[in-house]
């Protein structure tokens, strides 16, 4: 049974930058699709970004050019670095792991990766989340 646990979040000003980890123990399986979503007070949860078993990234539109998502398969962590923080990404920040590489994110991209795993989450592991907070 995958466990997923998450850290690095806390409180920043707008415009400054947070690292998250994601430390993945207990997965034994094929190599997995990975990824970060969030969900704010009030709102449905929301992809991030997503990494494909081959490394290959995507990231919702929303952060582009301002997050990235990284990891190191030796120690199986995974971050998600986010720079130039906005108060609107202002959200719990979960971990996922897909082992089932439900939709291939290299050939059909982020987004429908984020939908599919959005439409039955309980098939995923998940993290418990790490708090981001962002003040303009």
């Amino acid at each position: 049974q995958a466990q997923l646990v998450e850290s690095g979040g806390g409180s920043v000003e707008s415009g400054g930058s947070l690292r998250l980890s994601c430390v993945v123990s207990g997965y034994g399986g094929t190599t997995p699709a990975m990824g970060w979503f969030r969900q704010a007070p009030g709102k449905e949860r929301e992809g991030v970004a997503g990494v494909a078993k081959d490394g290959t990234p995507d990231y919702a539109e929303s952060v582009k050019g301002r997050f990235t998502i990284s990891q190191d398969n030796a120690k199986n962590i995974l971050y998600l670095q986010m720079d130039s923080l906005k108060p609107e990404d202002t959200a719990m920040y979960y971990c996922l792991l897909d082992p089932l590489n439900v939709e291939a994110i290299k050939t059909n991209g982020g987004d429908r990766w984020f939908r599919e795993i959005l439409k039955h989450p309980s098939w995923y592991y998940w993290g418990r989340g790490t708090q981001v907070t962002v003040s303009s």
